[in-house]
């Protein structure tokens, strides 16, 4: 039978997400700050600019949810793959992709990581794996099993981590994708930011198992519930997944309990949830717990933390002007990247 975790959401504290810490040096925590800090001025700073009208068409923010990129990051290899949904800033960011191109991307300016073809939802990187946002509710999850399919096709030492929503366990894409993962034993890790809301609506309004992760017995597949606001356990449980993936062991699903303090997007007021279980949430805000350990183990001074703070402002300043500056895309550029085939039929001038 597959193994689960009995980590419970209400487990959550600032105690215990850093109960662990001596396992991780100084550079790690130091990292896992500036990471996350700049993936969330990076986005406060995107919400500004969508009201402004400065970006169009949607806008989903990961505020929040930032230790689930930073935790799997450091427990990865840069050569591993991850795909996600369209809740998709915070990940390349994560990955080392210079936010300046990410802002472009939500400006729709042609020097964005898509060529400003794909907006907020469609981020891209293949020098760096990333294989994408995708705007369609689980579309990516079969796509995950598929990119894992054709590294151990090809026999490469590579791990796909294949972060979804909680509302996309929903669709039939999710269970047949988890079945062929298991029965192929591919090395691909299903990760479901589980938020508490699909969109608006609670898990436990639309499912009967609300502890998600269970829906990989089905398939006998190895699955965890994880403390998702740390990025302790989030390193941690995606670690056991990867060594085995990489032992040819198979997938594993974790369920990340995790929380956005923002609406579903930029157009949602949030009106489903009290502002009492907000702050419960952002009591145990990410950031500040790798904050707390910085400071306690004095692992940099208030004048190092000052000019971390002030290296993330700059980059995020730097962005807004790397995407003023630039071009929109020309008209010519409609047809191109659609069909590798240059010369396809149906595209007509």
């Amino acid at each position: 039978m597959a193994k689960k975790s009995t980590t419970k959401k209400e487990s959550s504290s600032k105690e215990k997400s850093t109960s662990k810490k001596s396992k991780f040096n100084k550079e790690t925590y130091l990292k896992w700050y500036e990471s996350m800090l700049l993936m969330r001025k990076f986005e406060e700073k995107a919400g500004q600019l969508y009201i402004q009208q400065k970006i169009r068409g949607f806008c989903h923010l990961y505020i929040g949810q930032e230790a689930l990129v930073a935790g799997a990051v450091s427990a990865t290899k840069p050569t591993d793959n991850m795909i996600t949904a369209y809740r998709d800033h915070a990940h390349p960011i994560g990955l080392g992709m210079d936010p300046k191109y990410v802002m472009a991307e939500l400006y729709g300016k042609e020097t964005g990581c898509s060529k400003g073809k794909g907006g907020s939802m469609h981020m891209f990187d293949n020098e760096r794996n990333f294989f994408g946002g995708h705007g369609i509710v689980g579309g990516q999850i079969p796509l995950g099993a598929g990119i894992a399919f054709a590294d151990k096709y090809r026999g490469e030492d590579k791990v796909t981590l294949c972060y979804m929503g909680d509302g996309a366990v929903r669709q039939g894409a999710f269970h047949e994708a988890l079945n062929m993962a298991m029965n192929w034993k591919l090395p691909v890790i299903f990760i479901i930011e589980n938020n508490n809301y699909a969109m608006g609506t609670s898990v436990e309004r639309v499912s009967n198992v609300t502890e998600l992760h269970n829906m990989a017995d089905g398939y006998d597949m190895p699955n965890e519930q994880v403390d998702g606001m740390a990025c302790e356990p989030v390193h941690e449980a995606i670690s056991r997944a990867v060594e085995r993936a990489r032992k040819g062991e198979g997938p594993t699903l974790l369920e990340m309990r995790t929380y956005r303090y923002k609406g579903h997007s930029m157009s949602d007021p949030a009106k489903y949830r009290t502002k009492d279980e907000l702050e419960k949430y952002k009591s145990l805000d990410p950031i500040d717990n790798a904050l707390q350990v910085i400071k306690k183990n004095k692992y940099a001074t208030e004048k190092e933390l000052k000019e971390i703070q002030e290296k993330v402002k700059k980059q995020v300043d730097e962005s807004i002007q790397f995407a003023e500056e630039s071009d929109f895309p020309d008209a010519s550029e409609l047809y191109k990247d659609v069909y590798v085939q240059e010369d396809y039929p149906f595209l007509v001038d």
